[in-house]
């Protein structure tokens, strides 16, 4: 049976946006940048706070996965919920995914008060996603296949009228293909390999 039913595309940006927003002589900069893993949001994140080092707060919120299984705000000093929520908040709204928005706050001398800070940094996020390209995602999951030589050319087949994107092959003692396979095609795959056959499926990422 295929799994013709389940969503498997969301939307994420194409490359890096800026953004900006002044309040009280307050200046909220938004960077937006696409990202797949925390260790991209870590590197991202450590090299922003070293460039702009004379800003008093660097507040992010980061959104990874189809339905956003991975995610983290930050307030950075700021109030509790007064940063890091809204920018995530921005995040749900736009129901937008494999994301990292870094809101930096260069103090202007007047205290915005919390519904201050909530609208600045909600507006100067939402600036950054307007000002995005945006793209659609397909979630994917990757399987490596492990047959004997005289299997392998069935599994090929398979791939092959399936459109199956091909990222790894190794060739030992047997035979290891890996492949990336959207989401929606996953049982339909599975069920094509010949339950006669001695092949190993194995999923990489759950």
């Amino acid at each position: 049976m295929v799994e013709t039913d389940q969503i498997d595309s969301y939307i994420s940006i194409a490359e890096p946006s800026k953004g900006l927003y002044k309040e009280l002589g307050s200046k909220f900069i938004s960077l937006a940048y696409p990202v797949e893993s925390v260790e991209e949001v870590k590197e991202i994140i450590s090299n922003i706070k070293k460039e702009y080092f004379d800003a008093r707060h660097h507040c992010y919120a980061y959104r990874i996965g189809i339905n956003g299984e991975e995610w983290r705000y930050n307030d950075d000093g700021e109030p509790s919920s007064s940063a890091g929520k809204p920018i995530y908040g921005q995040l749900l709204s736009n129901n937008i995914s494999d994301i990292l928005i870094i809101v930096i706050r260069y103090f202007g001398g007047t205290k915005l008060g919390i519904p201050g800070l909530i609208r600045s940094y909600k507006t100067a996020t939402l600036d950054a996603l307007n000002n995005s390209i945006k793209i659609e995602k397909i979630a994917t999951k990757q399987f490596t296949i492990e047959s004997s030589y005289q299997d392998l050319e069935v599994v090929m087949k398979i791939i092959k009228r399936l459109n199956i994107q091909i990222t790894n092959q190794e060739y030992q003692i047997e035979c290891k293909t890996t492949v990336k396979i959207r989401l929606n095609q996953v049982e339909h795959f599975v069920s094509s390999i010949p339950e006669t056959l001695n092949i190993k499926i194995i999923c990489q990422n759950t």
